[in-house]
């Protein structure tokens, strides 16, 4: 836990096709975060679209950003376009130094794999790109929720809510985070137990892999890539 004396500044990431949860998801946690101040960052001050249309504006762009307590870094379809974009990849990798903590949710561990931050790290993702996570060096845990050292990974999309819940009491304690949650009326009851590969009816997991087979695809043509940069060897099997 860092004192509370000692002031947070958190910043997250934004750009164009983000998954719009794996940012507000998490937004309604670390703006709530005591004696910390909360920012969103782009590469320029233009309003993105989410991967379904809602128009999202940031705070300041990349370069107006100062070194960061904590760095939050989302997913989305957009993530392909950043895996190879060097602006980003060097800010995240400078931000990524000097931060205490690191937070990804959902294929936001993709972009911080790029950034060559996954090499010998336990991680998770979206369960449709776990599988992805040895072409940065990762190891993949199929967990909603996994911390090494600095690092937190947030599995797909609404995990990251339970992600930033997490980080919020390694960075101001339990209670912090207990109030943050009550406030938040977070105590969810799906309708279906339907919410992992592993309870979903096979009927619907099949559809659902076919929804996300062509980003799939292209989601492992650039890991390829990527892992070539890096010198990351994966084996075949």
């Amino acid at each position: 836990m860092i004192t509370h004396d000692v002031h947070l500044r958190i910043g997250s990431l934004l750009f164009e096709g983000v998954d719009q949860i794996d940012l507000t998801g998490p937004f309604e946690v670390l703006s709530r975060i005591p004696n910390s101040t909360y920012r969103i960052y782009a590469k320029t001050m233009e309003p993105v679209r989410d991967i379904k249309g809602l128009r999202l504006t940031p705070d300041a762009t990349l370069a107006e950003a100062p070194p960061l307590d904590v760095l939050h870094v989302p997913g989305g379809f957009g993530q392909q376009a950043l895996m190879e974009d060097g602006e980003v990849l060097g800010w995240i990798s400078r931000q990524a130094a000097g931060a205490s903590r690191i937070f990804s949710v959902c294929t936001g561990a993709l972009i911080c794999g790029a950034a060559g931050l996954l090499k010998g790290r336990r991680a998770t993702t979206h369960w449709a790109s776990i599988h992805l996570l040895p072409f940065f060096g990762a190891i993949p845990v199929n967990e909603r929720v996994v911390v090494d050292g600095s690092f937190v990974f947030a599995a797909g999309v609404t995990a990251g809510i339970d992600g930033a819940l997490r980080l919020a009491a390694e960075l101001r304690g339990d209670d912090a985070a207990r109030a943050i949650q009550l406030y938040m009326v977070y105590a969810p009851e799906p309708p279906f137990d339907c919410g992992t590969p592993e309870t979903a009816p096979p009927e619907i997991l099949q559809q659902s892999r076919q929804a996300v087979r062509a980003i799939t695809a292209q989601r492992e043509e650039t890991a390829r890539r990527v892992a070539a940069r890096l010198g990351v060897v994966v084996q075949a099997g």
